[in-house]
């Protein structure tokens, strides 16, 4: 039985999402913190060395969509050709939502 101080409650989600296209030297990293601040989500964002963005996230898993619907819908949403996201249970390791270098 999970510790209920530990994040990872059954309702709680975890997505990982890869941004593709022109989504490094744009303020993506730092646009999605400010969204992130909208919602209540852990995690992080982080540039990846073949320049795509890498986010994970976690959350309840209505409140992870409307935060990747609200990527999407922002200015960012012009930048990015290709989205992959894949779900898995929240571990609770984070206890915030920033940018990882």
């Amino acid at each position: 039985m999970k510790d209920e101080n530990q994040r990872g409650s059954a309702s709680r989600r975890r997505v990982t999402v890869r941004y593709d296209g022109h989504v490094q030297g744009v303020g993506f990293r730092f646009t999605a913190v400010h969204l992130g601040s909208r919602f209540d989500v852990t995690g992080y964002v982080l540039n990846e060395y073949d320049g795509s963005v890498r986010l994970v996230a976690e959350g309840e898993e209505p409140v992870l969509l409307e935060f990747l619907r609200a990527i999407r819908l922002s200015p960012l949403g012009r930048y990015i050709s290709g989205e992959t996201a894949s779900w898995s249970e929240a571990t609770g390791e984070f206890d915030a939502f920033g940018v990882k270098f």
